[in-house]
């Protein structure tokens, strides 16, 4: 009890005086061996096919505030062997526009490849597949990347975890392998009501991201039925966003690298082996100045429903 009181007083100080944005990065914290908050019991034998459905709100540095509804779909290949398919459909709420459509498409494997009473090591590869190009409009004016409901990139994601009854840890790098073809640049929006506003977005004219690596450290607390973990998620940029800016003909490598890191706080409720329930919540302690793609947060939150089977 006295553990509890003391984690849940941590969680307090950190979400009420943190500030910064959410758990902002580019989809590879939710896949595979990276999730957050990953089952760990061998009394029970759980079942590696999963269904969940999940609600997040997401709001920015700017006036956009975003609503994801998520399918999360686990099918078991093998006993060691997993795959995972995530389908978001995402809508948009800002000054400039409201904007609305399917999201990127996540595909991953995941594979134990070691096994104790204490541990599991896990490996997943995996990618995500664009459903635009990022390159929606109002009016005829490109919006900024933040009004985007696809980055608009193929990206290679890969990552490992080693997950105990009271600790996960867990790393991934994410290469996106192309640019988007996003036209957002300030002078579109010269001698509007909304040109002042708009110079508080990063231009965005056909931006290729950067790689992303992560680190997750979480500590869990499990009982019965109920459990609750509390964890760090930094994401570090390591090479420079590129973007094309007039009258430049070639990509100009912009400041964009740097480290972006997230307080994250989960808690779960099991009905039963099969039902459960799940609330996350994120807040940025670190984030990177230059943000082009239009990922930062200022908070996010995610309720869940897992049926597994």
């Amino acid at each position: 009890m006295k553990q509890i009181l003391i984690v849940a007083l941590f969680s307090v100080l950190l979400f009420t005086n943190a500030v910064g944005q959410g758990c902002s990065d580019a989809g590879f914290c939710t896949m595979g061996a990276m999730k957050p908050d990953q089952p760990f019991n061998k009394k029970l034998n759980l079942q590696l096919r999963s269904m969940e459905i999940s609600f997040y709100r997401g709001t920015t540095t700017m006036t956009p505030v975003v609503y994801v509804a998520n399918a999360d779909l686990n099918f078991s290949l093998n006993d060691k062997t997993s795959f995972q398919v995530k389908l978001p459909y995402q809508s948009v709420q800002g000054k400039l526009a409201n904007t609305s459509g399917v999201g990127d498409i996540s595909l991953c494997i995941t594979r134990n490849i070691a096994s104790g009473n204490s541990f599991d090591l896990n490996v997943s590869l995996g990618g995500k597949i664009p459903t635009n190009h990022s390159n929606k409009e109002v009016d005829g004016r490109p919006l900024p990347m933040y009004y985007q409901t696809s980055l608009g990139t193929y990206d290679l994601i890969s990552g490992m975890s080693l997950i105990s009854r009271k600790w996960l840890l867990a790393t991934g790098i994410q290469i996106p392998l192309n640019e988007n073809k996003n036209q957002f640049v300030w002078g579109a929006w010269s001698g509007t009501d909304e040109e002042s506003y708009v110079l508080g977005y990063h231009r965005a004219r056909n931006l290729r991201r950067g790689i992303d690596v992560m680190l997750r450290v979480e500590r869990n607390f499990r009982f019965s039925r109920f459990n609750f973990s509390l964890g760090l998620l930094p994401i570090y940029r390591v090479t420079k966003d590129e973007i094309d800016l007039p009258p430049a003909a070639s990509p100009q490598r912009v400041e964009g690298k740097g480290l972006a890191m997230s307080g994250i706080f989960t808690t779960g409720y099991s009905f039963n082996t099969r039902n459960a329930v799940r609330l996350l919540l994120g807040h940025k302690i670190v984030q990177r100045d230059f943000n082009p793609d239009g990922l930062t947060r200022n908070f996010v939150s995610t309720v869940s429903y897992v049926y597994r089977f």
